[in-house]
């Protein structure tokens, strides 16, 4: 084979074999095929699409590149939950201990649930589950394989970074999409996900696709498209897998930035904490439930989701796997242990009203320019700064009350951040509609 004919045959809109995408990505791999020609490949695929064999091929082919992680001797369902991605989604904190608590008890003739969890960093103006991870002092992303199973193992689950083991073609292919502008195919984007979530040995897996202001796909029939193409991968490929469409028109609950959501979960896991953030968080873990054979239904699987908040074992179990990641356990009962901004700022209301609307990438931006993200891969983040919404969609408001407050180190970065966050929020005479947090699941039968 030649990539350059491969290349020309996808430029044409013909579809590639296995083999053929298999020579490619294994070429890219161990360098046999240069990069500029997988740029060519990559480019053509935006151009053209793929099918569905062939998205599955590139996916599998990825997710081969590396170590397929064997939990065979964990008797018991792995499921996982993947977001997209979007301002204040913090789930991830919740959805696991969640999941993994229910392994007390388990009813004769039902099976444990573990959940492995692979996550990343913050990308832009979402924030990353590995950094509201490490705003928690000690806690260690970066175990090893052998310790991830440890953990898993003793704890049911465990939340750890992609490691250099698990699709290192995803990582090549990333690297060339970020510099070559790639990366908003859905195809290259299902396969980026779906290549890294079944190395981790899971059975299935529930799928978070955010659509709205501050999410990648803004529009929602994009949303839809990628989440067909993973729920199909994923089938494919002999996995249970699950799409929710979810709205990110405005943040999810009320705290942004990572030791602030982190905090905010620990009220969702001491059974507070705001009503969106919940209902998402109970969504999810019902879904796991269910692919998992935990719960017959999702209404089961709902009720099961809140039993274990409600008689603390969820909270319990977040506790025991900060604990086993090297992190202070202390910080379940005592939040204040969480790294705290030195300085305070408030947004104010112009008039009085009812919030119309928040401008949700704008909040994120603003959140990231107080340090709470990343501009650039090598910047540091600062895990005390972030945001506090005083005011959501549909909330009444007089005029110059608090509309949202800012936690900042930093006055430098203030000034651009209170900036963005001064026309963020939108004031009218009269409430909107309300919205609808899961518009659409896709995948259920």
């Amino acid at each position: 084979m030649r990539a350059v004919d491969i290349i020309r045959k996808k430029r044409d809109a013909a579809e590639l074999t296995r083999d053929e995408i298999d020579f490619l990505i294994r070429g890219a791999i161990d360098n046999s095929v240069p990069d500029y020609q997988i740029a060519a490949f990559l480019m053509a695929v935006v151009w053209r699409g793929m099918s569905t064999a062939e998205l599955a091929a590139l996916t599998e082919t990825m997710l081969h590149s590396g170590e397929v992680l064997d939990f065979s001797r964990l008797r018991g369902s792995k499921i996982d939950k993947h977001s997209t991605g979007g301002v204040g989604d913090k789930t991830s904190l919740v959805v696991a201990p969640v999941v993994a608590a229910a392994n007390v008890d388990v009813p004769l003739g039902q099976k444990p649930v573990f959940v492995p969890m692979i996550s990343g960093r913050g990308l832009g103006h979402t924030g990353g589950t590995l950094d509201k991870l490490e705003s928690i002092p000690g806690f260690n992303v970066n175990l090893s394989l052998a310790d991830f199973r440890c953990v898993l193992e003793k704890c049911g689950c465990a939340l750890i970074g992609q490691t250099p083991e698990i699709a290192p073609a995803d990582k090549k292919l990333y690297a060339l999409r970020d510099v070559t502008a790639t990366v908003e195919s859905p195809y290259l984007i299902c396969a980026s996900i779906m290549s890294k979530k079944m190395a981790e040995g899971i059975d299935g897996l529930v799928l978070d696709v955010k659509t709205g202001d501050g999410a990648f796909m803004k529009n929602q029939s994009d949303a839809e498209y990628l989440a067909q193409l993973m729920v199909e991968t994923g089938t494919r490929l002999g996995k249970r897998v699950i799409a929710l469409i979810t709205d990110m028109d405005q943040p999810l609950g009320r705290k942004i930035g990572n030791a602030l959501e982190v905090d905010e979960c620990l009220d969702v896991l001491h059974g507070a904490g705001p009503p969106d953030l919940r209902e998402l968080c109970g969504e999810l873990s019902a879904w796991m439930f269910v692919l998992a054979g935990r719960s017959t239904n999702v209404a089961e699987g709902r009720a099961l989701a809140s039993e274990m908040i409600a008689s603390g074992r969820a909270r319990d179990t977040f506790r025991e796997i900060i604990r086993a990641q090297g992190g202070n356990p202390a910080v379940v009962d005592d939040p204040s242990l969480l790294p705290r901004a030195n300085n305070l700022a408030k947004v104010k209301s112009p008039r009085a009203g009812f919030v119309t609307a928040i401008r949700c990438e704008q909040v994120g931006v603003a959140s990231m320019v107080l340090g709470g993200g990343r501009e650039k891969k090598e910047d540091s983040i600062d895990p005390a700064v972030g945001l506090v919404l005083e005011k959501k969609v549909g909330d009444p408001v007089e005029a110059g009350a608090t509309l949202c407050a800012v936690h900042y180190n930093s006055d430098a970065r203030l000034a651009k951040a209170m900036e963005l966050l001064t026309t963020s929020f939108e004031i009218g005479d009269a409430p909107p509609q309300a919205a609808t947090l899961v518009r659409k699941i896709i995948g259920a039968t």
